[in-house]
């Protein structure tokens, strides 16, 4: 589901132990697999269980080394003696078999944050996005310029402010990736990646080097559309007098502002619950095309153009952003194109 969360979040200081229960009660057939960051780390097959070894885990964060405990009941996964490296996004994979032909695979995430004793934070949040949208890694701290800012995208250094400087994609295999997709706000530390692809998954991290060091884990999942479905442009044709009905397939929550242009010209959003027409001086429009002509429904963003005149026939375009608050920010942006022509 787009802009879908992590299902559950934990807070846990350095040193405590920390369980991700999934709530569910293991079948004898059932298999359970653990992931951390795409990592194998746990899994029940049958009765059996199986801990990952140094080989299969470790990474240059750490390891799991005699630290992960799993109850061959439940699935339970238990992490003791927790470190600053455990913070991210864990993932349990259970497969319910109930046909020899025929399975059932569920998706569980929990979100692990890790607090140290020696102001050392780091944090962590997922979401889903579609192929084609923009999002934006928010920092929500405040920076100064003695601060060093880096962005990992697993584990690769993608981007980085040091002082007023700031540079993106150092290395060829990050060029080749992100060519020209990556934006970073060398004032705040905002990353955004633009016209996302399923290529672009996987966990984002950010680091603030300052009188504390500051670490923060952006997990996100990218589902991938058909070229047709990313390239969409809905086009309308309409005789001139009728009304035209713009939908946008989407259902409004609290946290969404919804902006409409048309030729690029701001003519009305919802930047809450209230929907916002524009005037003629906020239109920049000198002939009043759109004077008492605009309706925008403020559970959906749908609009609505009444009385249309050939000189509404041009491109419209709604840009949606979405985001998600915990201890930190994910915006997810998605723009529908559609193009009117009146007769």
């Amino acid at each position: 589901v787009p802009g879908a969360e992590t299902d559950k979040i934990k807070s846990v200081k350095v040193g405590e132990s920390v369980t991700l229960d999934p709530g569910v009660i293991k079948n004898p057939d059932d298999v359970m697999m653990w992931y951390f960051t795409d990592i194998f780390i746990a899994g029940i097959t049958r009765d059996r269980h199986k801990i990952c070894k140094d080989v299969k885990c470790n990474s240059t964060d750490g390891s799991f080394r005699d630290r992960l405990k799993i109850d061959n009941q439940t699935g339970s996964l238990t992490i003791t003696n927790i470190r600053m490296t455990d913070a991210g996004v864990y993932q349990i994979q259970i497969i319910s078999r109930h046909h020899p032909h025929h399975s059932i695979n569920s998706i569980k995430r929990f979100s692990i944050t890790v607090i140290g004793a020696s102001g050392v934070e780091t944090d962590g949040v997922s979401a889903h996005v579609m192929e084609g949208d923009s999002v934006i890694l928010h920092t929500d701290v405040n920076i100064n310029q003695r601060d060093r800012i880096r962005w990992y995208f697993n584990k690769t250094l993608i981007a980085q402010v040091i002082g007023v400087q700031s540079k993106i994609c150092a290395v060829a295999q990050c060029k080749e990736r992100f060519r020209d997709r990556l934006q970073l706000d060398s004032h705040n530390g905002d990353l955004t990646v633009t016209h996302i692809r399923t290529t672009d998954s996987g966990v984002y991290k950010l680091q603030i080097i300052g009188r504390r060091v500051i670490q923060k884990i952006f997990d996100i999942a990218v589902r991938g559309v058909s070229a047709a479905e990313r390239d969409e442009v809905k086009r309308k044709s309409v005789q001139e007098g009728e009304s035209v009905i713009l939908h946008t397939d989407v259902i409004k929550k609290p946290n969404h502002v919804m902006t409409w242009h048309f030729n690029d010209i701001h003519i009305t959003e919802i930047p809450g619950d209230q929907s916002k027409i524009c005037t003629d001086d906020q239109c920049n429009d000198a002939d009043g095309r759109f004077r008492d002509k605009l309706e925008m429904n403020n559970q959906t963003g749908t609009l609505t153009i009444t009385n249309i005149k050939t000189a509404h026939s041009g491109q419209y375009k709604l840009k949606a952003v979405h985001s998600i608050s915990q201890r930190h920010r994910i915006s997810i942006i998605r723009v529908k194109t559609f193009s009117v022509i009146v007769i």
